[in-house]
């Protein structure tokens, strides 16, 4: 089905044409199939697939229908502040025609931008609910006239305990026969389930891929490999396949902060992102990686949440992620709107568990790849790295690391009776 068909305000379809899209997405078509005439719903849907813009084209296309004098407000709630900017971005350009105001409210950032948003009248309301229920308790932002609530990533929301923070906001504003509701999770777990019982009304479920929680056109790989020659499977891998970008997950922020410097030392211009970083510098990083400015992004969970990065060739896992649902999150970075991604796991010591959970819960096997010697590639970062180490970067505890013994003497990882894991 294409948009043009959806008999949307000519400035709108101009905004969705200007933007790329043509055909709906699975997830757009059975969502505005309800949304258009009002309903609510609760959908479960997979990053990637449209959602955000399902639930934006829906607000601008009903505020469009109402009197600007009885146009009601539109709040959407998210877990980061990435995510945030990322929907305000995706919002800012479908409404290039449309004339309707829209702030971005998060914290981590000063009030005097935000403030003067709320002081000059803001259409659409997207924000984070630390810095949402912070406005609306200090009297700076009034939710009694919000007509459309969005809950994106709702089980992010909820993981990251935030259910009790919504639940204010969500007293402060009108009952749910008198607003539209929209709920989003990648999984509609059980809290999610229950909280679209508590505060839609009559929601319709809309389950776009309730048996296969990962996209065909991923390309996934699972490597065993010992720990300590990790990254030099990771060169070897990046040498081979050459991806023109590629953002790569690690488990906590002082790997994260590793691995980018050990990559920067090996040649490849990198950056890591972390929860501690300063706002600005998180921003600055996510624009500049996005734009293209720079090939490879190593990033924890958190931090890369808002991250919707249209042609991104390859995810990394260098750490399997302990949560089986993130690994759903992490590899849909790739692959989105039909395109094609890799997807690579590098399984360590201790991480049988971990597997089992995330194959069990996508329905599949990952599938295993054979490590052979050819496959590493040299470190040089063992030889480059500063003498008292990598500098301001967060530590493991015990300040060591286990880099000295990944690759030996030579540091060309060739140790290959290590680098089987057998898989049980």
């Amino acid at each position: 089905m294409h948009f043009k068909e959806l008999n949307l305000t000519p400035p709108l379809l101009r905004g969705i044409a200007e933007r790329g899209y043509t055909e709906l997405t699975q997830v757009q078509e059975e969502t505005l199939a309800r949304t258009l005439q009002g309903e609510d719903v609760a959908v479960q849907s997979q990053t990637g697939t449209g959602k955000t813009a399902a639930f934006l084209i829906t607000i601008f296309e009903r505020m469009l229908a109402t009197r600007p004098e009885a146009r009601k407000k539109a709040l959407i709630i998210c877990p980061t502040r990435e995510l945030a900017v990322q929907i305000e971005g995706e919002a800012n350009l479908l409404n290039t025609h449309l004339g309707l105001s829209i702030g971005c409210f998060y914290g981590g950032v000063g009030y005097a931008t935000q403030l003067g948003l709320l002081k000059n009248g803001v259409d659409i309301i997207i924000g984070t609910p630390g810095r949402l229920l912070d406005l609306s308790d200090s009297g700076r932002l009034s939710l009694k006239d919000v007509g459309y609530l969005v809950i994106d990533e709702a089980d992010r929301l909820f993981d990251m305990g935030f259910l009790p923070d919504l639940r204010k906001i969500i007293r402060k504003m009108p009952e749910r026969g008198r607003r539209q509701s929209m709920l989003f999770s990648a999984t509609l777990n059980r809290v999610s389930r229950l909280v679209a019982a508590e505060y839609l009304n009559h929601p319709v479920a809309i389950e776009c891929t309730p048996e296969q929680l990962t996209v065909d056109t991923i390309t996934q790989e699972l490597y065993h490999v010992k720990s300590h020659i990790k990254l030099n499977l990771l060169l070897g891998l990046l040498k081979r396949d050459a991806p023109r970008n590629v953002l790569i997950f690690a488990n906590m922020r002082h790997v994260a902060f590793r691995v980018a410097k050990e990559l920067e030392a090996n040649g490849y211009r990198s950056f890591h992102l972390t929860g501690d970083l300063p706002q600005n510098d998180r921003s600055r990083i996510m624009n500049n990686f996005m734009a293209g400015k720079f090939p490879i992004l190593v990033a924890t969970d958190l931090a890369a949440r808002g991250l919707h990065i249209d042609d991104l060739e390859m995810v990394v896992n260098y750490d399997i992620p302990q949560d089986f649902e993130n690994y759903v999150h992490r590899i849909g970075r790739t692959a989105r709107a039909g395109k094609g991604g890799k997807a690579i796991t590098l399984a360590s010591e201790g991480t049988d568990d971990h597997l089992e959970a995330i194959e069990k819960f996508i329905g599949a096997k990952i599938p295993v790849r054979k490590v052979t010697d050819d496959m590493f590639a040299r470190d040089l970062s063992l030889e480059k790295m500063p003498k008292h180490g990598w500098g301001r970067g967060p530590r493991p505890a015990g300040g060591r690391s286990g880099r000295g013994a990944r690759s030996g003497p030579r540091g060309d990882g060739r140790t290959s009776r290590h680098h089987s894991s057998p898989r049980h």
